[in-house]
């Protein structure tokens, strides 16, 4: 009877401490996405009449082929070499379909650095009408930069990519191949890959240690209830406009793991994920810090779940502004 008696104790105890722990995830790490400020609907451009011009919107009709967004930290150094790679995408794509149009927003995210100077400086060197920048006033972080930058977006097909140029932007080619066999209802979701390098001829090159990360990221999200995706973090990520519309309103993180909810909400809207094998490789000069952001995406993880499971966060079950 004692040990019985132990064992009711030990039990409430436990789903005690499992209560409080709950309760200090959701009340300390639940994500909390400020408004736009004034200025932050506003965009740059090399337009010599209107050079600063009003965002559009995500439920807006779309006027352009390809919305590409690319959100920016203190990436004076690296974007360049991006901005030339999409450049030399679009320029070839135009020989084959003179008509292909698009859009490139560089989401400034409270840089300390000249990148929106160095993207700009670009854009006028070469012309590059598309270009829009949009500065931030203060950090939100990747996530919020994406969404963002999503959610002003004009494009048939929406796309971010990391601002280092570590996937060959040409892989977008496969992305947006995938995505037109996968899509139900005009909507789909095509994600770029390091993990599937086997099925393919793609190049992968990551260093042990990230590897690693990888490996055991991986199998936390999987426990977390995100399973049939083998990398949810790679910054190459591609989006029907009808997928974007249903998911990028619902979005509450704004950091890293941002990635990770936005597959949770394509699967509650029952959008398809395709994985799509790219070309990767690491770039020196990340800002994120291997052991410190790795623990914050565990416990933002946590607490994006629980706040799901709790029902603190209600989706829309339909397209909204």
């Amino acid at each position: 009877m004692l040990t019985v008696e132990i064992l009711v104790s030990a039990a409430l105890g436990l789903a005690t401490v499992l209560a409080v722990c709950t309760g200090l995830v959701v009340r300390f790490k639940s994500p909390q996405p400020r408004q736009r400020e004034e200025s932050e609907n506003y965009f740059l451009c090399i337009d010599e009449k209107h050079e600063r011009q009003r965002l559009g919107s995500l439920s807006d009709e779309p006027t352009v082929d390809l919305s590409i967004i690319v959100p920016a930290y203190n990436e004076e150094e690296r974007l360049p070499v991006l901005l030339k790679d999409i450049r030399e995408y679009v320029t070839a794509r135009r020989q084959g379909e003179p008509k292909f149009s698009y859009e490139l927003i560089i989401m400034d995210d409270g840089s300390r650095d000249k990148t929106v100077d160095v993207a700009m400086d670009f854009a006028r060197t070469h012309k590059m009408r598309e270009l829009k920048a949009v500065r931030h006033v203060i950090n939100r972080g990747k996530g919020g930069a994406v969404t963002q930058g999503i959610m002003c977006s004009l494009g048939r097909y929406i796309m971010f990519c990391d601002a280092d140029g570590a996937t060959r932007f040409s892989d977008i080619d496969a992305l947006l191949a995938q995505a037109k066999k996968s899509a139900i209802e005009g909507r789909v979701v095509a994600i770029g890959s390091r993990n599937n390098q086997a099925l393919s001829d793609t190049v992968v090159e990551r260093s042990h240690v990230r590897a690693f990360l990888q490996w055991g990221f991986h199998t936390y999200v999987t426990i977390l209830g995100v399973r049939g995706v083998r990398d949810t973090q790679c910054g190459f990520k591609l989006f029907s406009r009808e997928a974007a519309r249903r998911i990028f309103p619902n979005m509450h993180v704004e950091r890293f793991i941002f990635d990770v909810e936005i597959l949770l909400l394509a699967r509650y809207h029952h959008i398809p994920v395709v994985e799509v094998p790219v070309n990767w490789h690491e770039v020196a000069g990340s800002k994120m810090s291997i052991v410190r952001d790795s623990i914050q995406m565990a416990l933002d993880l946590l607490a994006v779940r629980l706040n799901y499971m709790l029902g603190n966060w209600k989706v829309s079950q339909t397209a909204k502004d």
